[in-house]
C-alpha cells in the first residue's frame, strides 16, 4: 500500500459504517465516513493535530481531543427501553 511506504507502518482499511454505526452500512453511513475522513484530511494539512471529527447536528466540525474526553457521555437510560422494544 502507498500509505504504508510513506509512513512506513502497516496500514489497514476499516469499514468506517461498520465500526461508528454498527451493522451493514447504508448510503447515509458511507456519506458520513467520507466527510468524516475528507475533514481529517483537511485537518492534516492545516496543520491541526490533537483534534477529532465530530459530528454536531449534520455539521462535521473539528474538536480537541481533550474536549471530546472531558465528560463521560452515557446513553440515558429510557434509551434501553426502547431498544428492547424494537430488538
Amino acid at each position: 500500500m502507498e500509505l504504508e511506504q510513506r509512513l512506513g507502518k502497516e496500514a489497514r482499511p476499516v469499514i468506517l459504517g461498520h465500526v461508528q454505526r454498527g451493522g451493514t452500512p447504508t448510503a447515509y453511513d458511507r456519506v458520513l465516513a467520507t466527510r468524516f475522513g475528507w475533514h481529517a484530511v483537511e485537518a492534516v494539512h492545516r496543520g491541526e493535530f490533537g483534534r477529532m471529527t465530530a459530528l454536531r447536528g449534520t455539521d462535521i466540525v473539528m474538536v480537541s481531543l481533550a474536549e471530546a474526553v472531558e465528560t463521560l457521555k452515557t446513553v440515558p437510560e429510557d434509551r434501553y427501553g426502547e431498544a428492547e422494544n424494537v430488538l
